[in-house]
């Protein structure tokens, strides 16, 4: 079946939305914070465990105008009073109008976080970069969605560019100019088990490859959590904490599980 087209290929600017909704933000610095989400819909990945397959291996959801998703997000800031905005998928870098969507959403007087599988660069508004790379145990080997194993062919190749992660993470030239005053940054990683810890550490040192200040990421910027789409069993759990007590990783909760399940819209 061929995927949705992920936007309008004229004007006005616009692009897929799986869905948009208020909720408390469930990862990473800012757990906790009410928040409204725009989920678009599409992605250049089939992550074997992904948690939001109606955005990525049956990418569904209206095309919307720019216009339309700032009004929708005007409102819920005025009756919800919202001030934090978080532009996730699916792979939200894939439709160019992700960028003045960002814009607009700034400009409105939200917090932007960017949610990202790190593959792709755009000069996006972004307060918080949030890169989640995918590590082997991503891949759709063996997956009974992709029989003829052409998406773990194409997610194989396509899940780490270390290029377009220093980019989003460093910045490239465009991605400073759209954010002058900088941005923070985490980078969350899904743990399986302790095997991973080898993966994780390469992909650390490509975010930090060639810098000319020899500038490394402190470990107070790399996340882990456990895989999955309920509370992790105590042996997950314990896992991942071990693996975080010896590099000083931080260990990353999914509070949106905890409060409300496995459930769209939250």
């Amino acid at each position: 079946m061929p995927e949705l087209p992920i936007a309008n290929p004229g004007s006005p600017p616009s692009l897929r939305i799986s869905e948009m909704f208020c909720s408390i933000q469930g990862e990473g610095r800012l757990t906790g914070v009410p928040s409204l989400f725009v989920r678009t819909s599409g992605c250049n990945l089939r992550c074997t465990w992904c948690d939001t397959p109606y955005a990525s291996w049956d990418p569904e959801g209206p095309v919307r105008t720019v216009d339309d998703i700032v009004d929708e997000a005007r409102s819920a800031m005025k009756d919800s009073g919202v001030r934090h905005a978080v532009l996730t998928g699916g792979e939200p870098m894939l439709p160019p109008a992700i960028v003045p969507l960002s814009l607009a959403l700034r400009d409105a007087g939200l917090h932007i976080t960017i949610e990202t599988a790190g593959t792709i660069v755009r000069p996006v508004a972004c307060d918080l970069m949030s890169l989640s790379p995918k590590l082997a145990n991503s891949t759709p080997a063996d997956d009974p969605r992709d029989p003829g194993g052409d998406w773990a062919e194409r997610h194989e190749s396509r899940r780490l560019n270390a290029e377009a992660l220093r980019s989003l993470w460093h910045g490239s030239p465009e991605l400073r100019a759209a954010n002058p005053r900088g941005w923070d940054r985490q980078c969350k990683f899904v743990v399986t088990s302790d095997a991973d810890l080898s993966e994780i550490g390469s992909v650390i040192e490509l975010l930090d490859e060639g810098r000319a200040d020899g500038a490394r990421t402190p470990p107070s910027d790399i996340m882990l959590m456990p895989e999955g789409t309920t509370e992790p069993t105590p042996e997950a759990r314990d896992t991942v904490q071990a693996i975080c007590m010896r590099t000083g990783y931080r260990y990353c909760t999914r509070l949106h599980i905890q409060l409300y399940g496995d459930t769209r819209g939250t």
